[in-house]
C-alpha cells in the first residue's frame, strides 16, 4: 500500500512539477494528476483525439486554450455547444467583461448588459454578432450539414485566436449537436424564413460515425457534459470500436442520474468506452482543472521532445 505524500510547494515550481507531486495525494489532487498523465499519453500517441466542450468556457476565458490545442494539432474532432461558438464569434470583434455575481440584475438589464455568473456582455456585442451573421448568411442559401455550416462560419471570422477560425484552418470538423439551442440557430432560423436554408442534422451523425469507424485508437477529453459528451460517446457506440482513453472534467456528481455527472465507468457498461481503457473523472471547476491539466501536459511533452533531441545529437 502506497503512503500519501504531503504536498510541498517550492519557489519557482512548474505546473508540471506541482501536478506530478499531486499524484501522491488523495482526492481531487490525485485525479487531476491521473488525468494529466492520460492526456499526455493521448497527445503523444497515435490516437484520434476528440474534445467536447459544454458550459460557459469561452465567456470564462478558456477560448485560447481550446483554439491553441486545435492549432497545435491536439484536436481531431471538436464537439461543442452553440452558445460557446456564439461567444467565440463575439470575442472576434468584442469582449466579455468581469463583473460581480451579486449584481443587481434588473439594473444590468437597464444598462443593456447580460450576466453569466460574474461575466458581463453588452447588448452592442450581440448587435455586432447579428450584423456579422446577416453578412455571412447569404453564403448559406442551400442544404448543408451542421459541420459544413461551422466551417463556413469559421472561414468568415477574421481572428486567428477564434475556435471556429482555427478549426477551419486546421481542417478540424466542428460538430454542434444542439445548434438550434443557440443564437446561431436563431439567426439561421430567421434567415430561413425568407431564404432557402436547410441544415441536415443527420448528416453530422453520418460524418462523425464514419470518423469513429475509422479510429484505430481513440481518446476523448470531455469538458462538462451535456449534448457534446453524449453526441461523441453515442457515435462510438454504433461502431465496433470504443474509446481507449477518456478524461472528464465536471462539477456534476452521478447521484441524480444526469449525463453530465455520469461516471466514465458507467459508459463502459454501454460499450462506449473500452473495459480496458484508461479513464478518470476529475470533479471540480473546469476553469481551474482544464488550464492546469493542459499546462502540465504541454510542459511534459516539451520536455520529452527536448530530451529526445538531445539523445539524437549525442
Amino acid at each position: 500500500m502506497d503512503v500519501v505524500g504531503q504536498l510541498e510547494i517550492g519557489p519557482g515550481m512548474s505546473v508540471a512539477a506541482l501536478v506530478e507531486r499531486m499524484n501522491h495525494c488523495g482526492f481531487g489532487a490525485r485525479r487531476l494528476a491521473q488525468a494529466t498523465a492520460i492526456y499526455e499519453k493521448m497527445l503523444s500517441g497515435d490516437f484520434t483525439k476528440f474534445l467536447t466542450i459544454s458550459g460557459a468556457m469561452v465567456p470564462a476565458g478558456m477560448r485560447q486554450i481550446i483554439s491553441g490545442l486545435i492549432r497545435g494539432g491536439h484536436v481531431d474532432v471538436l464537439v461543442i455547444t452553440g452558445a460557446n461558438l456564439v461567444h467565440d464569434i463575439i470575442e472576434s470583434f468584442g469582449c466579455h467583461c468581469i463583473g460581480k455575481a451579486e449584481s443587481d440584475d434588473a439594473a444590468l438589464r437597464a444598462e443593456g448588459k447580460s450576466r453569466i455568473y460574474d461575466v458581463f456582455l453588452r447588448d452592442e456585442d450581440f448587435v455586432g454578432f447579428e450584423d456579422l451573421m446577416q453578412k455571412i448568411m447569404p453564403e448559406l442559401e442551400k442544404t448543408l450539414s451542421g459541420r459544413e455550416l461551422m466551417s463556413i462560419l469559421g472561414s468568415q471570422i477574421n481572428d486567428e485566436r477564434s475556435i471556429l477560425r482555427s478549426a477551419y484552418e486546421m481542417n478540424v470538423p466542428v460538430f454542434c449537436p444542439a445548434l438550434p439551442d443557440s443564437m446561431i440557430g436563431l439567426q439561421a432560423w430567421m434567415f430561413s424564413q425568407t431564404h432557402r436554408l436547410i441544415v441536415d442534422a443527420f448528416a453530422d451523425i453520418n460524418e462523425i460515425v464514419d470518423i469513429c469507424y475509422g479510429c484505430k485508437r481513440s481518446g476523448i477529453l470531455i469538458v462538462g457534459g451535456g449534448a457534446p459528451k453524449n453526441f461523441a460517446l453515442q457515435s462510438m457506440l454504433v461502431t465496433p470500436n470504443c474509446f481507449d482513453l477518456a478524461i472528464q472534467l465536471t462539477t456534476d456528481t452521478p447521484e441524480n442520474g444526469g449525463l453530465s455527472g455520469a461516471t466514465l465507468s458507467e459508459a463502459v457498461s454501454w460499450g462506449k468506452i473500452s473495459e480496458h481503457a484508461e479513464f478518470v473523472t476529475v470533479y471540480g471547476d473546469a476553469t481551474i482543472t482544464l488550464p492546469m491539466m493542459v499546462a502540465a501536459a504541454m510542459e511534459r511533452l516539451k520536455g520529452d521532445r527536448e530530451t529526445s533531441q538531445e539523445d539524437l545529437s549525442r
